[in-house]
C-alpha cells in the first residue's frame, strides 16, 4: 500500500505513524499518509517563516506570474487530482459545463479559476487623504505565515482559497488537510511545489491534535478555517491566546425562501441543486427550504420528481450524479436527524432510509410536516435531506430564517425580483442569492456572520483579508 508524503521546505516529509484513507462509497483503503509530530509541526512553521521574508520580497509581477503557472500545473494534473476528490470525498466525477453534474472535475475547474483571479488582482497604493500639508497612503503588507485547515466536503478547492490569496499576497502557508481526505490534498500540494520555491508552501496532516498545534504555534501570524462552530470555538480561543486575526468560515444552516408568485416547475432544478449539490455537504447548501402555502404541494411534487430521476452511487463509473455520505460521523448524523423527525410525525416524501450495502450512501429525503424547532430544521444536516416547511406569510418566513445564530447564505424565489430584494434585505445572513442558491464567484466575497463565522474571502476583498494595512503618512 503506498504511503503518501508532507512536503516542508519543499521536501517530502514522512512519519513513523501514519493512517489510512478510505474510500466512502466502496470502504477500500486507498493508501496511508503521515501523523505529523508535533515537532514536525514546529519545523514547517520554521520552514515557512524562513521562506516568508525572500518570498514577499519578489516582485510583486513575479509572483502573479508563478501563482498563474501554479493554475497551469493544476489544469494539467486536472484529471488525476478529480479522481483522488472522487475516491477521496466520494463527489462523482461529473464535469464542468451547465449541463454536467457539478462533481470532482468541477471541483477542479474551480482550483484552477481560484487560483487565476487572485493572479490577475492588484493591491496598488491607496492614496486615502492629501492637501498642501500632508499625503497618506495605505500600502497592504503580508501578514507572514499563514495556518490553514481545510475541511473534507470540497478538500481541493477550500485549501486553494486558503493558500492562493495568501501565497498571492507575500505570506507562506502551512496547511493541514482534513483527516478524511488527506491524500488528494497532499498531492494537490504537491503539484503546487512543482511551481514555487521551497518553504512557500508546507503541509502537515493527521487527526485533530495535529490542527491544534498549528494554530497554537505562537510562530502563525494568521489563521484560515473552514469547518464546524465547534471546531472554530477553539481555533478562535488559540487565535485570541497568541493574539493573531483569523478568518472563520463555519458552516450554515441556510434558508430557502420560495415566495407566492414563484413558479415552482421553474425554479425546481436549481432549488434542487442549491440543496443537493455535494450530496448536500456543502457550507452554503439550502438546507431549509420554506414554501408559501399556495405553491408549496407543486414544489414538493417537482422536487420529488427530480430527486427520484437522480442516479446515485460509485462516482469513479459514469453516469452517477450522487454519491456517498462521506464518512460515517456525518452518516450517523444523517441518519439519527431523519429519524428524529419520524418519530416526531414527519412525512418522508421519498428516501428516509438507508440503502444498505458497503459506502455511505444514503438517498436523497425530502421530508414534509415539520416546523420551526424540530431537530432537522434546527440542526445542520449536512447530507442529502431537505425539510421543507410550509408558511402562510411572508413575514412568518422572514422570521423563520433569521431565528437561528446561522447566518452563512440564504436565498428567495420569485417572479418579482424586487419582491424578492426587499425580502433578501430583512435576512440575516452574509450573503443572499435571488432565484439561485450557493452561487459563489471568485470576484464576489464570501463570508458569513453571527454563529457562521467572520472574515470575507473571494475577490479584492479576500486579498486584502491576508494583507495588513500600513499607513505612510508624508508632510509636504
Amino acid at each position: 500500500m503506498q504511503t503518501y508524503f508532507n512536503i516542508v521546505n519543499g521536501q517530502p516529509v514522512g512519519s513513523e505513524k501514519s493512517f489510512e484513507s478510505i474510500n466512502p462509497a466502496t470502504g477500500e483503503t486507498l493508501g496511508r499518509a503521515p501523523i505529523s509530530t508535533q515537532l514536525q509541526v514546529t519545523e514547517a512553521i520554521a520552514a515557512a517563516r524562513a521562506a516568508q521574508a525572500g518570498w514577499a520580497a519578489r516582485p510583486d509581477a513575479e509572483r502573479k506570474a508563478l501563482t498563474m503557472q501554479v493554475a497551469e500545473a493544476i489544469k494539467k494534473n486536472a484529471r488525476y487530482l478529480a479522481e483522488w476528490v472522487t475516491k477521496e470525498q466520494g463527489k462523482p466525477l461529473g464535469g464542468v459545463g451547465p449541463d454536467q453534474v457539478p462533481g470532482a472535475l468541477f471541483e477542479l475547474w474551480g482550483c484552477e479559476v481560484w487560483t487565476q483571479v487572485p493572479a490577475s488582482l492588484d493591491l496598488p497604493i491607496d492614496v486615502v487623504f492629501e492637501d498642501e500639508t500632508r499625503r497618506d497612503e495605505v500600502l497592504r503588507k503580508p501578514y507572514g505565515v499563514i495556518a490553514a485547515i481545510a475541511p473534507w466536503n470540497w478538500p481541493l478547492l477550500i485549501a486553494i482559497w486558503q493558500i492562493i490569496p495568501s501565497i498571492r499576497a507575500g505570506n507562506t502557508v502551512v496547511i493541514k488537510p482534513s483527516e478524511y481526505t488527506t491524500i488528494g490534498t497532499l498531492e494537490l500540494i504537491r503539484v503546487i511545489n512543482e511551481i514555487l520555491p521551497k518553504g512557500v508552501l508546507n503541509s502537515v496532516s493527521g487527526p485533530g491534535d495535529v490542527g491544534s498545534w498549528l494554530v497554537d504555534n505562537p510562530g502563525v501570524d494568521k489563521i484560515m478555517f473552514t469547518g464546524s462552530a465547534s471546531t472554530g470555538k477553539k481555533i478562535a480561543e488559540a487565535a485570541a491566546r497568541n493574539m493573531v486575526p483569523a478568518t472563520m468560515e463555519l458552516g450554515g444552516n441556510d434558508a430557502a425562501i420560495v415566495l407566492p408568485d414563484a413558479d415552482p416547475k421553474a425554479i425546481a432544478m436549481g432549488l434542487f441543486w442549491g440543496a443537493f449539490i455535494n450530496m448536500g455537504q456543502t457550507c452554503a447548501c439550502a438546507k431549509r427550504l420554506y414554501v408559501h402555502e399556495s405553491v408549496f404541494d407543486a414544489t414538493v411534487q417537482a422536487l420529488k420528481e427530480i430527486a427520484q430521476a437522480m442516479p446515485m452511487g460509485n462516482g469513479m463509473e459514469d453516469g452517477m450524479a450522487m454519491g456517498p455520505i462521506q464518512n460515517k460521523m456525518q452518516f450517523d448524523k444523517v441518519v439519527s436527524l431523519v429519524d428524529s423527525a419520524k418519530q416526531a410525525g414527519a412525512t418522508i416524501v421519498c428516501g428516509g432510509q438507508a440503502t444498505g450495502g458497503p459506502g455511505y450512501f444514503y438517498p436523497l429525503t425530502l421530508v414534509t410536516g415539520l416546523k420551526d424547532g424540530a431537530r432537522l430544521v434546527d440542526e445542520e444536516q449536512f447530507g442529502p435531506v431537505l425539510p421543507i416547511i410550509k408558511y402562510s406569510t411572508v413575514e412568518e418566513a422572514i422570521a423563520s430564517a433569521n431565528r437561528l445564530r446561522a447566518g452563512l447564505g440564504a436565498s428567495v424565489w420569485s417572479s418579482d425580483i424586487d419582491a424578492a430584494k426587499r425580502v433578501a434585505s430583512q435576512i440575516q445572513a452574509g450573503t443572499v442569492w435571488i432565484n439561485q442558491h450557493g452561487a459563489i464567484h471568485p470576484m464576489v466575497p464570501f463570508g458569513g456572520i453571527k454563529g457562521s463565522g467572520y472574515g470575507v474571502e473571494f475577490g479584492i476583498d479576500g486579498l486584502k483579508a491576508v494583507t495588513q494595512p500600513q499607513v505612510i503618512s508624508v508632510k509636504k
